[in-house]
C-alpha cells in the first residue's frame, strides 16, 4: 500500500511540476505549484515527518502561494498588456545549456551517493516526530534558534517602521 501511494504521489508531483513550467496562465501555474507542495507534504508523511509536512503546507502552500497570487493579480497581466516579444534564439540556446549543465551537476552529485536499504533492526520510527525535533532544536541548536528569532524580531520592527505613515505623507 505504501509503495503504491509513493508511486502515485511521485507521478502526481512530477506531472504538476511539469505543468507549473508548461502552463501559459500564471494563476494556473501557481495552482499547480500548490498541488505540488501538497504532494511533497504527502511524501513527508510517508517518511514519518509530520511536522515537516505541516510546516510545508502552512508556509509554502499557504503563505508563499498567497503572496505569489497577490503579486500576479496585482500586476494584472492580461493578453492586452503583455508584450508579444519573441524569445530570441540566443536565449533559448542559453536556457538549454544552463539546463544541461544543471543536469550534469546533478548526475555528478548523485553518482557516488550510497543509498541504504531499509533495515528493520536499526530503524527508528520516532525520527521525524515533533518531540524529537524540539529536543534537538532546544538543546544542540539553541543559540542559532535564538539568533534567528532576534533577526525576525528586528525585521518585523523594521517593517513596521518603514510602513508607518508620517503626518503629511501620502501612501498610494
Amino acid at each position: 500500500m505504501t509503495e503504491s501511494l509513493f508511486y502515485f504521489l511521485s507521478s502526481l508531483t512530477l506531472l504538476c511540476a511539469l505543468m507549473v513550467v508548461i502552463s501559459k496562465n500564471p494563476v494556473h501555474s501557481v495552482l499547480f505549484l500548490i498541488i505540488t507542495f501538497f504532494t511533497i507534504s504527502g511524501h513527508y508523511i510517508l517518511l514519518n515527518a509530520q511536522f515537516l509536512a505541516a510546516v510545508n503546507i502552512i508556509v509554502y502552500a499557504g503563505a508563499i502561494m498567497v503572496l505569489f497570487l497577490f503579486v500576479i493579480m496585482f500586476l494584472n497581466m492580461s493578453k492586452q498588456t503583455e508584450s508579444h516579444a519573441k524569445v530570441s534564439a540566443l536565449s533559448k540556446i542559453a536556457g538549454v545549456i544552463a539546463g544541461g549543465l544543471l543536469f550534469v551537476v546533478m548526475i555528478a552529485a548523485l553518482k557516488d551517493s550510497d543509498i541504504e536499504g531499509y533495515n528493520p533492526d536499526t530503524y527508528n520510527s520516532q525520527v521525524g516526530m515533533v518531540e524529537n525535533l524540539g529536543q534537538v532544536l532546544f538543546t544542540e541548536y539553541l543559540l542559532p534558534f535564538e539568533l534567528a528569532s532576534v533577526l525576525f524580531l528586528v525585521a518585523m520592527v523594521g517593517a513596521v517602521m518603514l510602513g508607518k505613515k508620517e503626518t503629511g505623507e501620502r501612501h498610494f
